[in-house]
């Protein structure tokens, strides 16, 4: 039997009623406490059915599940149920093979982000699994993450998600790809986020006294710092990046409704991978599809729509229309330039 979040739960609950030696607990009794558990997890408690009771108990009887020592006593013509031993109970067992197999499965899908120093125990956890119950070591790899590992600034990983977990104030020095310097601020980090392969770290920054972010790559020291963390009170780090696209959150930038043509031989490409959550279907024609987001426009978006290229056009509103049209224009600029191309024809060593 497959054992999912509901499954546990039941057993849980079943495990509960079997060890409760006050009460005896027949098998409407049994599905009226698994129904209960079901909805206070997850708000849904009236659909468990006698058979799926009757196969839950299987289960937890086999070797694949605990292997329980159950008791079914009659009363006249009905049946309760509860365990041999007063004492025994789910919770005390080791994992059973199923569980050990998931659970190999779940490491295994964690240890493809063996570049990242946080997760440096998840092969020894593994080989652990494999070896305690006999368990199949994987030939190969199946599931497959777009990581770099040789993206710079991973080194600083470990140290930033350390500093977040014991809410440790940071003296960072940084260097953008703009600046000549290096720069130092006092900085209270708060979240780590993954974007386009990029690990970036936002927190609050005591020098300019509001949030920052830096991409971990451009971090070239970090010290800790006596003065007393500056904890987050204000920003719910789920809903901070749900009106934008990527990283970056322009200062005074409000949500704007945008409305985008798309090709419709590219449309299956974007109905099934949406641009952003916001995103509606407006209208369908034999060759377009106009579709809408509401989102802050930022550098990431800009981004996006030009990699779409010829594929997608920007309909409103006129002035981010406006923005894509002179980045293209400047794009343009690139390769219709008389100079650019004497020089690259140069560089290249190409006869013209």
């Amino acid at each position: 039997m497959a054992t999912n979040k509901h499954a546990t739960v039941r057993y849980h609950a079943l495990d509960r009623c079997f060890s409760n030696f006050g009460r005896k607990f027949f098998i409407d009794n049994l599905i009226e406490a698994c129904n209960e558990a079901l909805l206070e997890i997850s708000g849904i408690g009236d659909g468990i059915k006698r058979r799926q009771i009757f196969d839950d108990i299987a289960y937890m009887e086999s070797e694949q599940g605990w292997g329980i020592p159950l008791e079914r006593i009659k009363e006249g013509r009905r049946v309760y149920y509860r365990y041999e031993d007063k004492s025994f109970s789910i919770k005390n067992q080791g994992l059973n093979r199923q569980e050990a197999q998931q659970l190999n499965e779940t490491v295994s899908i964690l240890s493809r982000f063996k570049g990242l120093p946080q997760f440096e125990w998840v092969e020894e956890i593994q080989i652990r699994l494999q070896d305690t119950f006999h368990l199949k070591r994987p030939s190969g790899s199946t599931v497959g993450f777009a990581h770099n590992p040789y993206l710079k600034g991973l080194n600083h990983f470990t140290d930033l998600f350390n500093a977040i977990q014991n809410k440790q104030g940071l003296r960072l020095t940084y260097k953008a790809f703009t600046q000549l310097e290096e720069l130092k601020c006092t900085f209270h980090p708060w979240y780590l986020k993954q974007y386009n392969n990029r690990w970036f770290l936002f927190g609050y920054n005591a020098d300019f006294h509001g949030i920052s972010n830096f991409a971990l790559d451009r971090i070239v020291h970090i010290e800790a710092d006596a003065a007393s963390y500056f904890e987050n009170e204000s920003i719910d780090f789920e809903e901070y990046f749900e009106d934008i696209v990527g990283v970056s959150v322009p200062n005074g930038g409000s949500i704007e409704h945008i409305q985008l043509k798309v090709e419709n031989r590219l449309y299956p490409y974007i109905d099934t991978k949406p641009i952003h959550g916001s995103q509606k279907l407006k209208e369908q024609k034999s060759a377009y599809t106009i579709i809408s987001v509401d989102l802050i426009p930022n550098y990431e978006f800009e981004s996006l729509i030009l990699s779409l290229g010829e594929c997608v056009e920007v309909l409103k509103p006129l002035s981010f229309r406006e923005k894509i049209i002179k980045r293209i224009e400047l794009c343009n600029n690139r390769y219709t330039s008389d100079n650019t191309s004497t020089k690259y024809s140069k560089d290249l060593n190409i006869n013209e």
